[in-house]
């Protein structure tokens, strides 16, 4: 039996090799297969943005040997970065709840 982490990891990869290969490097994301995964799996950070070039930005700002594509070790850079958003996300909003329970208990 597998322990959460290991099948969280996984799904992380079965997710990057679904979307990877459709056209291209098979172990890589052009920016057409990546635009699908982020709105495939990814849809709710998308929709908060109001920016039209936000894959473009995303897509520049993994690419980080500039070859066009997004390979595996980038996109779990965008993985990891949004994991500790969203951790710290959750952490401001209970100690925000705490405040307020501890406010109304006085």
């Amino acid at each position: 039996m597998c322990s959460h982490l290991q099948t969280s990891m996984e799904g992380l990869i079965a997710v990057f090799h679904s979307y990877s290969g459709k056209e291209g490097d098979k172990y890589k994301l052009s920016k057409a297969e990546l635009k699908n995964l982020l709105q495939g799996e990814l849809s709710d950070f998308l929709a908060g943005s109001k920016d039209p070039m936000v894959v473009e930005k995303i897509m520049h700002e993994l690419d980080e040997n500039k070859d066009g594509e997004v390979d595996f070790q980038e996109f779990v850079v965008l993985v990891a970065a949004l994991t500790v958003a969203c951790n710290d996300f959750f952490i401001d909003e209970n100690e925000s709840a705490m405040k307020c329970k501890d406010a109304g208990s006085k």
